[in-house]
């Protein structure tokens, strides 16, 4: 008989909210019941500082955002070439969870 065995791997998961001149990010770390906060500008020196944090941990990490005109590209960008696994998520999606979350 076949054993199957589901290995997960602990992962910190960063949101982050896009603006025009900074960034909102929620850090939330795997076995820390509190979530960490930063707020980052559009700018080289704030991307790498985000960036130093999130390796510092040491776990894998996933950042999702929702593109807010052109201003997440940069930032994107960088996480992405930092190897970091970036999601974008829909407008149109959040939209329809914020719908049913809230019409219920």
């Amino acid at each position: 008989m076949t054993t199957i065995s589901i290995t997960q791997t602990k992962t910190v998961l960063a949101a982050i909210d896009i603006a025009k001149s900074r960034h909102e990010v929620l850090i939330a770390i795997p076995g820390k019941t509190r979530r960490r906060r930063l707020t980052v500008l559009n700018r080289q020196e704030d991307f790498d500082r985000l960036i130093q944090a999130l390796t510092g941990y040491g776990l894998p990490v996933r950042v999702a955002f929702e593109a807010t005109g052109n201003y997440h590209r940069a930032l994107a960008y960088r996480l992405c070439v930092a190897g970091f696994d970036v999601k974008l998520v829909s407008s149109v999606a959040l939209a329809r969870t914020r719908e049913a979350l809230n019409n219920s």
